[in-house]
C-alpha cells in the first residue's frame, strides 16, 4: 500500500475579493468563499491520491469574521485522514488587510473528496502517514469523530426514506 505524507497535501491559495465577489455590503459572497474552500481542498485531495477526485460533501461552514472587498483571501488546505476510497481535507481561511498587512481567520471547512480511477468509480487512495506529528495525529482523529457522525447521519436519512416509502 502506498503512503503519503500529510505534507504531500498542503495547499496554499491566495485570492484578491473583488467588486464581483461581494454583496450590497462591500463583503465577500458567503457562496464564493465555500467554491474557493473547495477548489483548495480539491487540489490537495489530488496532490495526496494523484488522482481525479469529486466532492463528496462540505461540512458546517461557519464565518467568523467577514471579509471585505479589496482584502486578499488566504486558504491553507491538507488532509486530515484518509480512509479507503475517500479523504477528509481541511481548509482554514484567513483575511489579510494588504495595507496594514494584518490577518484574522475567517472560517474553516471540512471537506470528503473520493478518488476516482479511469472508469469513474471510486479508487483506493494512498494510506496516510502522520508523521507523528500531535497536531496530524490529533486532527486525523477529529476526523475520524466527523466520518463516524456523517455516516450516522447518512444511516439515519436512509431509514427514514425506507420507512416513508412502506407507508
Amino acid at each position: 500500500m502506498e503512503v503519503r505524507s500529510v505534507d504531500d497535501s498542503k495547499v496554499e491559495m491566495t485570492e484578491l475579493v473583488l467588486p464581483s465577489h461581494t454583496n450590497n455590503h462591500g463583503t465577500a459572497f458567503g457562496g464564493k468563499i465555500a467554491a474557493w474552500c473547495d477548489i483548495a481542498a480539491a487540489v490537495s485531495a489530488q496532490r495526496f491520491c494523484r488522482r481525479s477526485v469529486v466532492t463528496a460533501s462540505m461540512d458546517e461552514l461557519h464565518f467568523l469574521q467577514p471579509v471585505k472587498r479589496g482584502m486578499v483571501v488566504i486558504l491553507y488546505a491538507q488532509v486530515n485522514q484518509a480512509w479507503n476510497s475517500s479523504m477528509e481535507i481541511g481548509v482554514r481561511v484567513e483575511a489579510e488587510d494588504p495595507l496594514s498587512g494584518s490577518r484574522v481567520h475567517c472560517c474553516s471547512a471540512y471537506l470528503t473528496f473520493v478518488a476516482l480511477n479511469a472508469h469513474g468509480r471510486p479508487s483506493p487512495v494512498p494510506k496516510l502517514d502522520m508523521q507523528e506529528n500531535a497536531i496530524y495525529i490529533r486532527r486525523g482523529e477529529e476526523a475520524n469523530e466527523r466520518r463516524d457522525i456523517r455516516l450516522q447521519m447518512r444511516e439515519s436519512r436512509k431509514k427514514r426514506r425506507d420507512e416513508q416509502q412502506q407507508k
